[in-house]
């Protein structure tokens, strides 16, 4: 536009008006910009400002942008109008187009809100061009046409005084005949005869006067042909000129099909972001694995306190396993979670595929011969060359999803798993001769919440994850992965890992899996718990207590940094991240303002990605999540103790 563009926003929240209004100031846009946040103000400055585009928010308290679209399409539809909002969906926002909205632009993609503006006023100056220029071509062409009927009428009298001259040439030839014959018979009255040559004479010379005037009417009935011809050439310029503003149209209707396609990739991002739901069971998971602490540690506790009584020790161990099972789901659905909210990484490293197998045997073997079920497992190299690149926890979560699912459907026979070098890869396998898959559903068991078999008399606990984490991981570290199976039979699993380094030599280390439950210290140990969970900061307490170590509580994280305040002599502190007052991070980082040396280790029920590199940062030295593994805290306490002596 040659002058200011004049922008008329409705807005009902300030802040996002001054932000919008920022936004477009910085964009270099020459414009007059006026907020309004109610309807009479809106339809105020509509009346007497020429409004050049509309803004305006969708859901406002008091008025609707639906309501504001009604009356700007209703008497001033000329006027683009752009949907501003962060709460219009895409079902409101075909709607909105449908009833005459420009375009719509989210909160949460302002970078988009300029060139709508912009692409707004264009269409908008486009499509003014075009009804004048129609306009301007009706005007042309009803004049030409009222030209071209004033010429026929001329023309026509023309022809009727053409006819009118014919006549009255005939009438002259005729009385000419007369004067010969008049002549003829009064040939000896002279007089009369030179009256009667006079008059001939006379009557020759109008008659010429006539032919001459007959000629010029022709000369100018064909300069106005020719004016009519030039005219028809200007009519055929201005269609010309009309056949290109068409094809610009067109090209304005190809990019509003082209949104009109936007808007439904947007609609499937936005079905696409109905995956978010993942956040809040990953939010959840801290709810249900701060009890799971409670149920898993005071079971393990139980186990080792030397009761004799049979039955109490089968009630502990039906907690343990009970939590066990639980605990597994919650890790199957917050790896599903990490894998849709994006979250989920690879972390590449050297493994020992023979080690992996090996400790993955000695997990299960317990379990299938409580079913009695044969578990094998075939390694096909030598212990010095079974390392390659790989990320070893994915590793070890396939095999186990795996060998869970051919333990738990097998009944009776046997189960094996291996691997063997197939080119570039390594091809790994999981065989069993349980109840097998029919064909139709070799597929389907590889997504979510679904298992192989879903009759009531062959249904088994589980939330159909397993297989679709495995899948998950496998596409990750560039493999493969897929099931022969013949139903009542049994079935094999396959998987495929690319080796990506050359085989080399290496020797290999023993882990101990298990931990005494006592330290030799030379000092006794003086350890700070913060938590506000009473049943985990009790199951500490009696760790600590049986460890032999002095034991101080907080409760909060406010409370944990005067503790240590005021106990400076602390040697370690267990810090919850989730706690009233302050979390566990802002007590870490408050502590290090004074004491850089105490060993503090993290501990938080959360369990997600990142949760570690976040406890260092905020300078803890170590990290443990919930629920909390005897063996693996008392192995972290072991490994500062040490330093701290």
């Amino acid at each position: 536009m040659d002058h200011k563009i004049k922008i008329l926003h409705l807005e009902d929240s300030i802040n996002d008006s001054e932000l919008i209004h920022s936004i477009i100031e910085n964009s270099g846009i020459e414009k007059d910009y006026y907020w309004v946040d109610n309807e009479n103000d809106f339809i105020h400055f509509l009346k007497t400002k020429k409004i050049d585009i509309i803004l305006s928010d969708y859901s406002m308290p008091g008025y609707q942008g639906n309501e504001a679209l009604k009356i700007a399409s209703q008497d001033y539809g000329h006027i683009p109008f752009i949907f501003v909002s962060g709460t219009i969906g895409e079902d409101k926002a075909i709607e909105a187009m449908k009833n005459g909205a420009t375009d719509y632009v989210l909160k949460d993609k302002l970078e988009r809100l300029v060139p709508a503006i912009k692409r707004a006023v264009r269409e908008y100056e486009l499509e003014t061009k075009r009804k004048n220029d129609e306009l301007e071509l009706k005007g042309k062409t009803d004049l030409i046409e009222t030209q071209n009927e004033e010429k026929e009428k001329r023309a026509n009298e023309l022809l009727i005084a053409n006819k009118e001259l014919l006549f009255q040439n005939e009438e002259k030839e005729k009385r000419a005949s007369e004067l010969v014959l008049a002549n003829k018979e009064l040939a000896f009255q002279n007089e009369e005869k030179e009256k009667r040559a006079s008059e001939l004479v006379l009557a020759n010379k109008e008659l010429a006067f006539q032919n001459e005037e007959k000629e010029k009417r022709a000369s100018e009935l064909a300069i106005a042909n020719k004016e009519l011809l030039f005219q028809n050439e200007e009519k055929e310029k201005r269609a010309a000129e009309l056949v290109l503003a068409n094809k610009e149209l067109a090209f304005q209707n190809e990019e509003k099909e082209k949104r009109a396609a936007e808007l439904v990739i947007a609609k499937d991002h936005a079905e696409e972001s109905d995956r978010l739901k993942s956040a809040f069971l990953a939010n959840m998971s801290h709810e249900i694995r701060t009890p799971m602490n409670g149920i898993l540690g005071f079971a393990e506790l139980l186990k080792g306190s030397g009761l004799k009584d049979e039955k109490q020790q089968e009630y502990v161990k039906i907690i343990k396993n009970s939590g066990n099972r639980l605990l597994n789901i919650i890790n199957d659905i917050l790896d599903i979670s990490k894998i849709e909210s994006g979250f989920m990484t690879v972390s590449i490293s050297e493994v020992n595929i023979n080690e992996q197998m090996e400790y993955v045997y000695k997990l299960f073997k317990h379990l299938a011969k409580d079913k009695g079920i044969s578990l094998s497992c075939k390694n096909r190299f030598p212990k010095e060359k079974t390392f390659i690149n790989s990320d070893k926890e994915k590793l070890y979560a396939i095999l186990t999803n795996l060998l869970k699912n051919a333990i738990k459907y097998t009944d009776k026979g046997t189960v094996q798993f291996g691997y063997e070098k197939k080119e570039n890869d390594v091809e790994f396998y999981v065989t069993d001769t349980g109840i097998g898959i029919p064909t139709s559903r070799c597929e389907a068991i590889f997504q979510r919440f679904t298992q192989a078999d879903i009759s009531d008399k062959e249904a088994r606990q589980g939330a159909g994850l397993g297989l679709a984490i495995a899948k998950e991981f496998v596409v990750m570290l560039g493999g493969n992965i897929w099931v022969e199976s013949e139903e009542g039979k049994g079935s094999t699993f396959y998987f495929t890992l690319p080796c990506k380094t050359e085989i080399e030599k290496h020797s290999l280390e023993e882990n101990n899996l298990t931990f005494e439950m006592s330290l030799t210290t030379k000092k006794k140990l003086k350890i700070l718990i913060a938590e506000d969970d009473e049943e985990s900061e009790r199951l500490l307490s009696i760790l600590i207590e049986e460890l032999g170590g002095e034991l101080i509580e907080a409760r909060t994280g406010l409370e944990a940094v005067e503790m240590f305040r005021n106990n400076p002599d602390i040697d370690l502190i267990l810090m919850d991240i989730r706690m009233p007052e302050m979390n566990g991070y802002e007590a870490t980082r408050q502590i290090r303002l004074f004491n850089k040396e105490v060993i503090i280790i993290a501990q938080t029920a959360f369990g997600l990605l990142g949760d570690r590199d976040k406890a260092i940062e905020a300078g803890c030295n170590d990290y443990i999540s919930k629920p909390i593994a005897v063996n693996k805290l008392l192995s972290l306490i072991k490994k500062y103790c040490n330093k701290i002596n």
